[in-house]
This record gives structure tokens, sequence and C-alpha cells, in this order.
């Protein structure tokens, strides 16, 4: 069975979203997001995943 995971490069993850390298790399060592790696220097974030923790936080009451 293959996988339909969409890989990116964190920079590139960051240029898409327009969020700095930095948070990026913020989240993974929180774990808030999962980093891949594919070699010593090559790290890669799920774009599917990105796409679930960046999702607006859903509120109780009215934006007033």
């Amino acid at each position: 069975m293959r996988s339909n995971r969409r890989f990116a490069s964190v920079a590139t993850a960051a240029q898409i979203y327009d969020l700095s390298p930095k948070t990026i790399r913020r989240r993974i060592a929180d774990g808030t997001l999962t980093g891949y790696r594919l070699g010593p220097r090559v790290l890669r974030v799920d774009l599917d995943e990105l796409d679930r923790a960046l999702r607006p936080i859903p509120t109780g009451g009215d934006a007033a």
C-alpha cells in the first residue's frame, strides 16, 4: 500500500503557509508537528499534518 502523504522541506512549508521556518522547527521540537529525517541534513514535514496543526481553534462565544 502506498502512502499519499505530501512532504515538503521546512523552508518550502514555511513559504507555503507564510510562516517562519523557526516556527515550524519549534512545532517539531515541542511535538505538535512530526519532522521526518531523510538523511543527516534533510528534514521534511507532512503538509497534511501541518494543515491540521494550523486549523483555527473553535471558540465558544461570538467574536465581538
